[in-house]
């Protein structure tokens, strides 16, 4: 039996992973992670190169180690060289160092010593601990289980476009669509739905291959914030003002306010503006509630049934439902272990983050206890400093 259990091995998941190993000296075969993919972080990496970002949005301190400066260390130590590396004055990282430093915490700490790949198919409470059926058979079994879980696998359709891939299969598609085909396989021109920071980057990405053919039709004007939710709530700025609220509908409200959905930063601003200069056409503004195709165009309509745009291939770029993730599986759980919800569905836990016996969250599962910073890799790390603390 396992002493932790760990499920998914995206940010959230390795960020705890890390701190189990350096902070309590768990070793590899202590630990269980269980993932759906071969590698450590993939859909994380997936969807990061998908889009081609430059740099992370959150600063330099914000990585999976449990030393702030271990990051800004790793550069110096690199072949980039610490200036190469950063970007403004938050010391927001690059991504392939960011990835580069990951990959040497993977190394540094074992990691895949202790990787199962595996989708969970149920968990069961044990008089000790806990058993972890898989799809493919296997068991797992553990004194404690972390649901690190993410909204990676919802995307977000909106009805219009499921409409328009049932009845034209191809012509649109979500960017973070493991389906995704190859740009220079699908029809252009390009448009992509969305007015995010998701959006954006894929907008310059494509538009650098494919000039003139790229547009980016949005709903509402271009939100610039530097990060997705204000830095005061890393502190006790908002989330003392957070933990006196009782109400966990009040919670949710002050979550959903705090979050900067659907920003951009300046730079990636600055960036478009600069390409619009030379191609107007690059941004459009419209909120599409009707499509159709017909002779290989795509045509996109609003709420009044007037022609918005015509498009090749449209693109997705509309993030996740906001639903609670692995809902499939977890629903039997809460039900069988009266495990404490909110009216959002989402988890009541302690402060430890501890939602039953021996059974804790992270990531959007914890957004109730974190806050807004709750999927971000800054809620990673206090979710794992909290977890910790409770052994």
């Amino acid at each position: 039996m396992h002493n932790w259990i760990i499920i998914g091995g995206g940010i959230q998941g390795m960020t705890l992973a890390t701190f189990l190993r350096k902070q309590k000296g768990v070793a590899p075969e202590e630990m269980a992670i269980i993932d759906p993919h071969e590698e450590p972080l993939s859909e994380w990496r997936r969807c990061t190169e998908a889009i081609s970002v430059p740099f992370l949005r959150s600063p330099f301190v914000h990585h999976l180690d449990v030393d702030p400066f271990s990051l800004n260390r790793h550069a110096k130590a690199s072949l980039f060289g610490e200036g190469a590396s950063f970007f403004g004055k938050f010391k927001r990282p690059s991504l392939l160092l960011f990835h580069e430093h990951c990959e040497h915490l993977v190394r540094e700490q074992e990691i895949r010593r202790s990787w199962i790949q595996g989708r969970v198919e149920s968990i069961k409470r044990l008089e000790n601990g806990w058993k972890i059926h898989l799809e493919n058979g296997s068991l797992v079994m553990g004194a404690n289980v972390v649901l690190a879980i993410g909204a990676g696998e919802q995307l977000h359709w909106p009805e219009w476009a499921q409409q328009l891939q049932t009845d034209s299969p191809g012509s649109i598609f979500h960017v973070f669509d493991k389906e995704l085909p190859k740009f220079d396989a699908s029809q252009a021109p390009f448009t992509i739905i969305g007015g995010g920071i998701t959006a954006v980057l894929l907008t310059l990405k494509l538009h650098k291959q494919f000039p003139g053919q790229v547009t980016l039709l949005k709903r509402h004007p271009f939100r610039v914030h530097d990060f997705d939710s204000d830095p005061g709530w890393l502190g006790p700025k908002y989330q003392q003002a957070f933990h006196n609220t009782r109400s966990y509908v009040r919670r949710r409200e002050m979550i959903v306010a705090a979050r900067r959905k659907g920003s951009i930063t300046r730079e990636l601003n600055a960036a478009l503006r600069k390409q619009l200069r030379q191609f107007p056409r690059l941004v459009a503004d419209g909120h599409v509630h009707r499509a159709n195709r017909q002779k290989g165009i795509t045509s996109l309509f609003d709420e009044d049934g007037s022609l918005i745009h015509q498009t090749g291939t449209a693109i997705l770029a509309t993030g996740f439902q906001p639903q609670l993730p692995g809902s499939s599986w977890l629903a039997p759980i809460i039900e069988e272990h009266r495990l404490p919800c909110a009216a959002c569905g989402y988890p009541v836990v302690t402060h430890t983050l501890q939602w039953g016996p021996g059974l804790y969250v992270m990531g959007p599962l914890a957004e109730l206890e974190v806050g807004p910073i709750a999927r971000n890799i800054s809620g990673a790390r206090e979710a794992a400093s909290r977890i910790l603390q409770a052994q």
